[in-house]
């Protein structure tokens, strides 16, 4: 092996200095020094656009974050829900009326010797067929009936009310068709009724177009000897699911099902006891009392009363009402309205004949409840003004004849 010449050895260690001063600025001594000195990153702002908004957000999302936009993006095209609508019944007079309920519920369930009839008239205006009316109760026992009358207040009523119709106008409360604010005036009736008199066995509710169909004697004798209520309950009528959905499809659950709803005519007669349960129940009427969206599937008094009646108390009721109508020839869910030139005789006769449809079977049907039943009609409607001097005419020849 060949010597080394001095100034060859000090010729490698010159060449080999600059390499170790690279390695020892490069290379960190521990982690900690190298995390460190790791460079930082930054984004710049593009400068071509000097009013672009500087960047808040990472350039990057993280799951959760895609899940909160993607969510956020549906609901902003998603219509928000319509605001509800405005309660039909104002909380003044609800509250009202729960006061004068409560009262009327407390009433001793007995009546008091001697049982008497409540006629009960609710109308927006004056009673055309007084008249008439006067004739039928000139013949009956002053302690034997009592009248009330449920009249629009917005309505001029001052001397409209005379001879047995004069101070019985029970205070009253603004009314409108399609509305649950009939069912709150008939349970006001209900209510003064019974606060009134101890001696009121069986209610009455009548419009001012219904006229009598007999004497107050044979109509008395009819309605005191019963013991159960007259009232249309019907189960399977078209339009009762639109009816039941008509505040919207599940508004009126849990309280009233819709194999629970029943459907029939607004003008009944109940008895005692059923009357104090009307003006009791708070559970239903919670549910008719809200607006219904339309006011073409909105009939709440057809259906409140036949609904309640059957689910407390079906034995208790002869479903079937008293008051004959004709839905032939009606339209916009009125019936016919009979005008003077075709009322006569012959159509009274024709009205006294008939029998009632008892619930969904037709006339003596299967119920046997009420199979062998032929009750007849006591009341009638809708009769024009005009027809006043034709049955005043008839009226002792033919509708008090019995």
């Amino acid at each position: 092996m060949f010597p080394l010449h001095p100034l060859s050895l000090l010729g490698a260690i010159l060449l080999c200095l600059p390499l170790a001063a690279i390695f020892t600025f490069t290379t960190p001594s521990s982690p900690i020094d190298a995390a460190t000195s790791l460079p930082i990153i930054a984004f710049e702002p593009n400068l071509t656009n000097k009013h672009q908004e500087p960047i808040s957000s990472p350039p990057f999302k993280t799951l959760g974050e895609s899940r909160i936009k993607k969510q956020t993006t549906v609901n902003a095209t998603t219509p928000p829900p319509p605001p509800p609508l405005p309660p039909v019944i104002s909380i003044e007079d609800e509250a009202d009326d729960q006061s004068l309920f409560k009262l009327a519920y407390r009433v001793d369930p007995s009546p008091k010797p001697k049982k008497k009839l409540a006629f009960m008239f609710l109308t927006t205006s004056s009673l055309p067929f007084a008249p008439l009316w006067e004739l039928f109760f000139s013949r009956a026992a002053a302690n034997s009936y009592n009248i009330y009358v449920h009249v629009d207040p917005s309505v001029n009523s001052t001397g409209s009310f005379r001879g047995v119709f004069a101070n019985r106008i029970i205070p009253s409360k603004p009314t409108r068709r399609n509305t649950p604010t009939l069912i709150a005036a008939a349970r006001r009736l209900l209510a003064h009724a019974l606060l009134h008199d101890e001696s009121n066995w069986m209610f009455a509710i009548l419009s001012p177009s219904c006229i009598p169909l007999h004497s107050f004697n044979y109509t008395y004798r009819t309605l005191i000897r019963s013991r159960r209520s007259f009232i249309e309950i019907l189960e399977n009528e078209p339009g009762a699911h639109a009816r039941w959905a008509a505040r919207g499809e599940d508004a009126m659950l849990p309280e009233v099902e819709y194999k629970d709803v029943r459907v029939g005519s607004q003008f009944w007669v109940v008895k005692r006891k059923h009357a104090r349960i009307i003006v009791r129940d708070t559970r239903l009427w919670s549910k008719f009392k809200l607006p219904c969206l339309h006011d073409y599937t909105c009939y709440p008094d057809e259906q409140y009363f036949p609904t309640l009646l059957s689910m407390v108390d079906p034995l208790g009721c002869i479903p079937c009402t008293l008051t004959h109508v004709d839905w032939r020839g009606g339209h916009g869910g009125h019936p016919r309205m009979y005008e003077p030139s075709e009322v006569g005789p012959e159509l009274i006769r024709s009205l006294i004949k008939a029998r009632p449809r008892y619930g969904d079977d037709r006339l003596d049907g299967s119920n046997s409840t009420v199979r062998k039943r032929h009750d007849p009609f006591l009341f009638a409607r809708k009769f024009s003004p005009g027809a006043l001097h034709h049955l005043i005419n008839m009226a002792h020849e033919v509708i008090f004849k019995d």
